[in-house]
């Protein structure tokens, strides 16, 4: 059906050049609060996704094994986003409050996108 590696891998390509660009932009304009913002909200973003994907594959091989499982871990991503805002509220002057919540949201629309773009291949 589907990969979950290969798909994890196109994710993290298409998230380290938005990081690149966001560190461009942080570098060489006026708006670094909101790159700043940006990028620890699309860091935590890839950061829920690699949790995510690894508690996936933790699922799938206890199933396997025909073994109870626990938890997928949404309670550490949503505690990660937590801190995420946590932080931007903490340094209002250096991060973008607004610009951590649509990093927070990146990684959503990154698979949305790849979805539509693979989708059309076929």
């Amino acid at each position: 059906m589907f990969d979950m590696h290969l798909m994890f891998g196109r994710y993290r390509k298409y998230i380290f050049y938005l990081l690149s660009l966001y560190a461009l932009g942080w570098g060489f304009t006026e708006y670094q609060s909101v790159f700043l913002g940006l990028i620890l909200g699309t860091s935590i973003s890839l950061y829920n996704l690699w949790f995510m994907v690894r508690k996936h594959n933790q699922f799938d091989r206890v199933m396997q094994e025909g073994g109870k499982v626990k938890s997928l871990g949404t309670a550490s991503r949503m505690a990660s986003a937590g801190v995420a805002v946590f932080i931007a509220m903490k340094f209002p002057e250096q991060i973008h409050l607004i610009s951590v919540v649509f990093g927070l949201m990146t990684m959503y629309f990154v698979i949305m996108i790849d979805y539509a773009v693979q989708h059309s291949r076929t």
